[in-house]
């Protein structure tokens, strides 16, 4: 294995996680909104039962524009975290070489 700098991954995932908080509450801030914009469009549909003002809420360009928007952002989110992810096992392999190379190092005295 190569030589690696540890303190590489630390600092990449305390650079990163702001920007995963801030993913994943907008994330959590859409989900949450289309439940609004859903009640919003039913109560603007003409349909007469609950079913149809559904529908119409479904297919409307705003709920749609919505779903591409929490698509879009789970997208980020999920980058992050893998990228947070990999970072945590760069530096869990270092550790892990590290006491190998001691526990050699003694064995061989």
């Amino acid at each position: 294995m190569k030589e690696y700098n540890p303190n590489d991954a630390i600092e990449f995932i305390f650079k990163t996680a702001p920007e995963y908080a801030k993913a994943k509450g907008e994330l959590a801030q859409l989900e949450t909104f289309k439940h609004s914009l859903k009640a919003i469009k039913m109560a603007q549909a003409d349909g007469a039962s609950i079913a149809a003002k559904e529908m119409e809420a479904y297919r409307s360009p705003e709920y749609q524009e919505l779903c591409k928007a929490i698509g879009q952002a789970t997208e980020i989110a999920e980058k992050l975290k893998w990228q947070l992810t990999a970072a945590q096992m760069r530096f869990q392999a270092w550790q892990t070489e590290s006491a190998n190379n001691r526990f050699i190092e003694k064995a061989t005295q």
